[in-house]
């Protein structure tokens, strides 16, 4: 079993009457990706700004190698940001210059430029980057003293889906040198591909932990039976299943698909665009945290 990189106990976060952090505590193995998950409000980036060291907790303690926050950590993380200013009309070249001189140990330029893909627009300024090669850059300056453990908050966040694969590649290369990565993310297949372990947030409390696979299977026993809401014309009384309306699709939960779709035969139904899909972390997230829209 992995050593335990960083231990989060009891931690409690106050601002003024709102209680963000409500005593949580949980543990990052070393050379894992664990994914930090939860809606607009769960009390994640509070708990990731104190892990940061950027925040401090109202109580409870987060240790890194078994020790309080402090120099050493500050050496050996690296941090990318949702949102990050960049020196603008100095190229990326002078940029990775730039922050290589703030740290004692560094990784070299060349090994940096080739592992985040960033030569082809390496003389290029970074206020004329793309939003993929912006990601890839951040990405390169979070890396950029080595860092034992990495930080990743919605990496992907406004990217094409080419761009957002291309990062996943990064980060998986980069998990695959032990490096312990922290991700935050609104994109659960994100989630599901890189994550070795995720804990899911809500109102300031852990709602549930572990793999991806052990989550879904605690969750959920049955599969979505899925159609046109066009081609529905059964009488949902007559179905044992569950059937939920989502927008122009209806969506059967089914037991037993060669039931249902027996049912919906005798009920002389269409199934010529019908779906079958297993449960996701999609499905698991909305039913935990439900699905109210969030500021």
């Amino acid at each position: 079993m992995a050593e335990t990189l960083v231990e989060i106990s009891h931690l409690v976060k106050h601002f003024k009457r709102v209680e963000a952090v409500k005593g949580i505590s949980f543990s990052i193995p070393s050379g894992s990706c664990f994914g930090l998950l939860g809606p607009n409000g769960a009390g994640k980036t509070t708990t990731i700004e104190i892990m940061e060291g950027i925040q401090s907790p109202s109580s409870g303690q987060v240790l890194y190698k078994g020790q309080p926050l402090g120099k050493q950590f500050r050496n050996e993380a690296g941090i990318m940001f949702q949102a990050t200013a960049l020196q603008e009309f100095i190229t990326v070249r002078e940029t990775l210059t730039m922050f290589k001189r703030l740290y004692s140990r560094t990784v070299p330029l060349e090994t940096l430029i080739e592992s985040c893909a960033l030569g082809e627009f390496l003389e290029g300024k970074t206020n004329k980057l793309s939003g993929g090669q912006r990601q890839r850059l951040l990405l390169a300056l979070a890396l950029i003293n080595d860092p034992e453990i990495i930080f990743l908050d919605e990496p992907t966040t406004g990217l094409d889906p080419q761009a957002r694969r291309n990062l996943w590649e990064l980060v998986k290369e980069i998990r695959s040198r032990g490096k312990t990565i922290l991700l935050t993310t609104h994109y659960m297949d994100e989630a599901y591909e890189l994550c070795d372990e995720i804990a899911i947030m809500d109102h300031g409390q852990i709602i549930a932990q572990g793999t991806p696979d052990q989550l879904l299977a605690k969750h959920f026993t049955d599969v979505v039976v899925r159609l046109p809401a066009d081609d529905f014309m059964a009488d949902p009384e007559q179905l044992t299943e569950e059937v939920i309306k989502d927008g122009h699709f209806v969506n059967i939960l089914s037991q037993n698909v060669n039931q249902t779709i027996q049912a919906l035969l005798t009920q002389q139904v269409t199934l010529e665009r019908l779906q079958i899909r297993a449960r996701t972390l999609d499905d698991l997230f909305l039913e935990l945290t439900g699905r109210d829209l969030r500021g």
